[in-house]
């Protein structure tokens, strides 16, 4: 993997969010969710995440997640994804969302 300098990691943002709501999203290639994230002051984005094999609706509900906020909106079939959810991707494939270990406040800058 190729070597990037600190000044283009510090243009990537990367913020706490809460999942307010999740839906199914039969039309997406991988099973993934729809979701409505509250980053707090900056308003509700929403995401498409490939991660229904490993979570449940209720499993993400509520739950805290790290998201890159400032890439381009992409449209993914019929929805557009605001915000890309960061998950580590296991050994086998399985998909760990990323959350900070404590509540924090939503819409907090990771650093």
């Amino acid at each position: 993997m190729a070597t990037i300098a600190i000044s283009d990691f510090q243009k990537v943002e990367m913020r706490v969010g809460k999942i307010v709501d999740v839906a199914d999203f039969p039309e997406a290639r991988n099973p993934s969710y729809r979701l409505r994230i509250d980053f707090g002051p900056l308003g509700i984005k929403t995401s498409s995440a490939a991660v229904q094999r490993w979570y449940t609706k209720a499993d993400l509900l509520g739950r805290s997640v790290v998201a890159v906020t400032n890439f381009p909106a992409r449209q993914i079939g019929p929805f557009m994804s605001e915000v890309l959810c960061l998950g580590a991707v296991q050994a086998d494939g399985r998909v760990v969302l990323v959350r900070p270990d404590v509540e924090g406040e939503l819409g907090a800058r990771i650093a």
